[in-house]
């Protein structure tokens, strides 16, 4: 068989294989990139729409977690409060509260524990919008399997996108850059789709591989394995000895906890404090900037007295582990800064409309066929 003839057979199947995935998957992968454009820039939209989200700042430490705990239970008694972030100096604390079967974030004043919001978070809108990107409000469990396939088939779909767009000379390499905005709008439809995929087909394939890990553990894991080449690091993964011990002072061991982690990160702009039981550490976390969830270092903390057991600071952690948690960073864009989140932006905007103009060349097609 001659070569052309034979490259031309192998687009043709690559052809109705782009077509088929593209219909199956087409609504989802729309949804899930509309979603995950509106998302991007949640906080800045929450910033200027819920002023309760802002402080002043004022010259003196924060109050302790325990009794941002202890206002939670004080306010509702059927509160069962978990862990307490720190969100910066001009940022209200916020304690984690599973209550009437639903989980719901009380805001405070971090200086004087003053009350000043409780939101319950499935009703939040951005929460809504986040549930449909990642389950399509559907089960948690179904939801899950629905987007990770898709996103699947929408990684195969840009690689298959390529081989069709690909020119057969080199020559023609120009042409197939350009958008021919004078022809027909079928035309030019049939150009933005073929064209944007290609100069996003990078940027999407990071977000698309990226959001795998939300949906697959394998994934998740595959990314520590890739960063550390397959070298392991017991103590990353193996939690610290808990030896009992009596308390020997009467200030909470979270207090105390806290305390030691704002004196070992004090110019950190965010800090977390989880208390699990008497039998797990008290894990404490910071963050060099407010609400970018980018270089965390952790410690960890007696559950009775408050010692501290273990660090693990950002520096010091191996290539795999923080390239797990730069991986969230990566997929909304936040790890570049407000630059990467444009980026984000539009790479999600134009990803949208793939399976949109996709679909109107199919039934312009086969429209076409039966005229």
């Amino acid at each position: 068989m001659p070569k052309r003839k034979k490259q031309n057979t192998f687009k043709k199947w690559i052809g109705k294989l782009h077509l088929w995935l593209g219909l199956a998957s087409g609504i989802v992968v729309f949804i899930v990139a509309i979603t995950g454009c509106i998302y991007v820039f949640h906080d800045e939209i929450k910033d200027i729409t819920q002023p309760w989200r802002k402080v002043a700042i004022q010259d003196q430490e924060f109050v302790a977690p325990s009794l941002l705990q202890e206002k939670v239970e004080a306010r509702y008694p059927n509160a069962a409060p978990g862990m307490v972030v720190y969100q910066g100096k001009e940022r209200p604390a916020f304690v984690y509260n599973f209550m009437e079967n639903a989980g719901y974030n009380i805001y405070f004043n971090p200086y004087s524990a003053e009350f000043l919001h409780s939101q319950k978070i499935e009703d939040e809108f951005f929460s809504i919008i986040e549930n449909l990107h990642m389950y399509l409000l559907l089960p948690e469990k179904i939801g899950r399997q629905v987007v990770g396939i898709s996103t699947i088939i929408f990684i195969v779909m840009l690689i298959s996108g390529i081989i069709l767009w690909w020119p057969k000379r080199r020559k023609n390499l120009k042409n197939g850059l350009k958008i021919r905005f004078n022809a027909k709008w079928r035309r030019v439809n049939y150009d933005w789709h073929n064209i944007t995929g290609i100069y996003i087909s990078l940027l999407a394939l990071v977000i698309a591989i990226t959001g795998l890990s939300f949906s697959y553990e394998w994934m998740h894991e595959s990314l520590y394995v890739i960063g550390n080449l397959g070298k392991e690091y017991s103590e990353e993964t193996a939690p610290p000895i808990i030896e009992a011990e009596s308390p020997n002072s009467g200030i909470p061991a979270i207090d105390m906890a806290m305390k030691q982690t704002f004196a070992l990160l004090p110019d950190a702009g965010m800090h977390f404090v989880w208390e699990q039981d008497a039998n797990s550490p008290i894990i404490t976390g910071s963050y060099p900037e407010t609400l970018d969830f980018d270089h965390q270092s952790n410690f960890y903390f007696h559950p009775e007295t408050g010692k501290l057991l273990e660090k693990h600071l950002y520096s010091n952690k191996s290539t795999g582990l923080k390239l797990q948690e730069m991986n969230y960073g990566l997929h909304t864009g936040q790890y570049f800064g407000i630059t990467g989140k444009i980026i984000a932006f539009f790479g999600s905007l134009f990803v949208a409309g793939l399976p949109v103009s996709g679909f109107i060349i199919w039934w312009g097609r086969r429209n076409k066929k039966k005229r």
